[in-house]
C-alpha cells in the first residue's frame, strides 16, 4: 500500500502589516541602486505605511501613467496625416513608415480592414471578400474572439460620435483612425493599470513588485500594439480575486478574459494539479464552471446569431501557417528542412503542423503536472502558471510580439527577481526593432530574415532561462524568494498554507489519512 507522504510544513500567516513588507532596495541590487537618487534604500528604522497618500499601489500607478504615455508617443508616428491628392487628409504610411518608426499597431489598420470605419457594419455580421475577382477569392468576417470584436465595434462607434461632436465644434477634429486609435489606447491603457493594480494587491507583502509591470519595456513597446493588455487585467484580476479565495469571481474573470484571448483560459490547468494535491477540487470545480458559463454567455448569442462569422477566429487559427517569430519557422530557416511548411497547401489546413504544435503543448502540460504533484512542497499558483503560458507560446506556431505581454504579470508573481526580469523584458521587447525592419525588406534597406530570427532565439532561451529557475524554486523551495521572506502562496486563495492530501512520489499517488486530513483543515 501506498505510504502517507511526510507532513508538510504550514507556518502561521505573515503580519500584512506595512511594517512587515518585503523592501526591494534591501533584497535587490537593482531596487537598491534605482533608489539612491531618491536617498537610498529605507532604513532599518524607517516606518513604513505612514504617508497620507503615497503608498506603493499608487507609486506604480504613477509609473504606469508615465510608461503608458511615453508608450502611446512611440505609437503616435504611425497616427499622423497628410493632404491627399484632393487635399483631404489622408494617414500618413507612406515609405514604410509603420517599420522605419517603430510605431506599428494592429490598432490603426483593422480599423479599417474589419469594416470598422463604414456606417451599419456589425462584427461576425458583416462580411467582405479578399482578393476579389482572383483565384484566391474567400470571404471574410472578423477574425477576432468575441469581446475582442465588440471592444473594437464599440470604439468604432464612439469613433463615430466623437467626429460627430467635432463637426458641431463642441470637439477637436482628426483623421477617423487617429481618433478610433486613441480611443483605444485609453481603454487599453486603463486595462494596464488594472493589471498594475491586481498584481500589487494580489501579493500585499510585496507590493514594490508591481513597480515592474509598471514600467515593464514590453509595455513600453506592445500596451498599445494590439488588445493584449485587456487579457491581461482579466487574468490578473483573476488571480487577484482566487487569492481572496472568491473562486467564482475568478472564475468569471477568467471566462470573460478567455472571451478576448485564449490563454486566460490556461489558468484553469495548474489551479486544477494544485487543487488535486491539496485537496481542494470543489472551489475549482466551481471556477472552471464559472469560467465556462461566462465565455458560453458571451460566445452563444453571437454562435447562434451568426454562427459563420463567429466560427472565423477558429477557421484562420486552424489555417494559419507557422509565424515568422515561432520555433519552427527558426528552425526551417537555419536548417533549411521546409517540413513544417511542406505539408501546407493553398486553402487547406496544416494538420501536421497543428498535431506537433498540440502534441509538444500536452507534452509540456503533462510535464508542469508531473512537477506540480512531484515537488517537495506543493508549488505556489504563479509559477505553475508561468510554466504554462511559456510552455504555450514557446511550442505554438504563433508567437505575435504582443503577446509577451501575458508573461509579464505572472513572472513577476512567480520569480521577484529584478534583475532577471529587467533582463528578460529588455530583451524581448528589443525583439521588436529587427522585426520591424525586416518586414521593411531587403530591398528597402531593411535587415534580413537571420539577422531578426537570431534575436527570436536570444528571446526564447530568455524565456526558458525563467522557466529553468522557476523549476528550481519548486524543486529546492528554500531558493523561492517568496518562501524565503515566510510566505506560503499569496495568490494560492484556498491554497495558501493549506496541506497535502495527494502527493505523487515514486510511480505511486500517497494520500494523506483521514485524521491527517481533517487536522489540516
Amino acid at each position: 500500500m501506498p505510504t502517507e507522504p511526510e507532513q508538510t510544513t504550514v507556518t502561521e500567516p505573515v503580519s500584512l502589516d506595512p511594517a512587515h513588507r518585503v523592501l526591494p532596495s534591501h533584497t535587490s541590487p537593482l531596487a537598491a541602486g534605482a533608489s539612491k537618487p531618491f536617498g537610498g534604500p529605507v532604513g532599518e528604522h524607517a516606518a513604513l505605511g505612514r504617508h497620507w497618500f503615497w503608498s506603493p499601489l499608487r507609486v506604480a500607478l504613477l509609473l504606469a501613467v508615465v510608461g503608458l504615455t511615453l508608450s502611446w508617443f512611440g505609437k503616435a508616428a504611425c497616427i499622423q496625416q497628410y493632404p491627399g491628392a484632393d487635399g483631404t487628409p489622408e494617414l500618413d504610411w507612406r515609405s514604410g513608415r509603420p517599420y522605419v518608426a517603430m510605431c506599428y499597431s494592429d490598432v490603426v489598420p483593422l480599423y479599417s480592414a474589419e469594416r470598422l470605419n463604414e456606417p451599419g457594419t456589425f462584427p461576425y455580421k458583416t462580411s467582405w471578400v479578399d482578393n476579389e475577382g482572383t483565384s484566391e477569392a474567400q470571404v471574410r468576417y472578423m477574425e477576432y474572439p468575441v469581446l475582442s470584436g465588440l471592444f473594437q465595434w464599440v470604439n468604432a462607434k464612439l469613433t463615430d460620435a466623437w467626429l460627430a461632436g467635432a463637426e458641431a465644434g463642441f470637439l477637436p477634429g482628426a483623421i477617423p483612425v487617429a481618433v478610433y486609435f486613441n480611443i483605444s489606447a485609453l481603454w487599453l491603457a486603463i486595462a494596464w493599470l488594472v493589471t498594475v493594480w491586481a498584481v500589487a494587491m494580489t501579493n500585499r507583502r510585496r507590493p514594490w513588485d508591481a513597480a515592474l509591470v509598471a514600467v515593464s519595456p514590453l509595455m513600453l513597446v506592445h500596451a498599445f500594439t494590439n488588445f493584449d493588455t485587456l487579457a491581461t487585467a482579466f487574468a490578473a484580476g483573476g488571480v487577484l480575486a482566487w487569492s481572496r479565495r472568491r473562486p467564482m469571481l475568478a472564475g468569471l474573470l477568467i471566462g470573460l478574459g478567455a472571451a478576448v484571448k485564449l490563454y486566460p483560459l490556461f489558468l484553469l490547468g495548474p489551479l486544477l494539479i494544485l487543487c488535486i494535491r491539496a485537496g481542494k477540487v470543489r472551489a475549482w470545480t466551481t471556477a472552471a464552471l464559472t469560467a465556462a458559463g461566462a465565455w458560453l454567455a458571451v460566445n452563444l448569442p453571437i454562435a447562434l446569431a451568426y454562427p459563420v462569422g463567429w466560427r472565423e477566429f477558429f477557421r484562420l487559427n486552424g489555417e494559419r501557417g507557422m509565424d515568422p517569430d515561432s520555433l519552427y519557422n527558426v528552425i526551417s530557416y537555419f536548417t533549411g528542412w521546409p517540413g513544417f511548411d511542406g505539408l501546407l497547401r493553398s486553402g487547406e489546413t496544416p494538420v501536421w503542423l497543428n498535431t506537433v504544435t498540440a502534441v509538444l503543448f500536452l507534452a509540456c502540460c503533462a510535464g508542469i503536472a508531473f512537477l506540480g504533484l512531484n515537488a517537495p512542497i506543493r508549488p505556489r499558483f504563479a509559477q505553475l502558471g508561468f510554466l504554462v503560458v511559456a510552455a504555450f507560446l514557446l511550442t505554438n506556431k504563433v508567437w505575435s510580439p504582443q503577446y509577451s505581454l501575458w508573461l509579464v504579470p505572472l513572472a513577476v508573481l512567480a520569480l521577484p527577481r529584478w534583475r532577471l526580469l529587467l533582463g528578460w523584458m529588455v530583451l524581448d521587447a528589443l525583439v521588436w526593432a529587427p522585426r520591424m525592419f525586416f518586414y521593411l525588406g531587403e530591398d528597402n534597406r531593411g535587415l534580413p530574415e537571420g539577422w531578426f530570427l537570431g534575436t527570436v532565439v536570444v528571446r526564447d532561451i530568455a524565456v526558458l532561462a525563467l522557466c529553468a529557475l522557476i523549476i528550481r524554486d519548486i524543486r529546492r523551495p528554500e531558493k523561492d524568494l517568496v518562501r524565503a521572506s515566510g510566505d506560503d502562496d499569496p495568490a494560492g486563495g484556498v491554497l495558501d498554507r493549506a496541506r497535502d492530501v495527494l502527493i505523487y512520489r515514486g510511480g505511486v499517488f500517497s494520500r494523506r489519512s483521514p485524521a491527517a486530513s481533517a487536522r489540516s483543515r
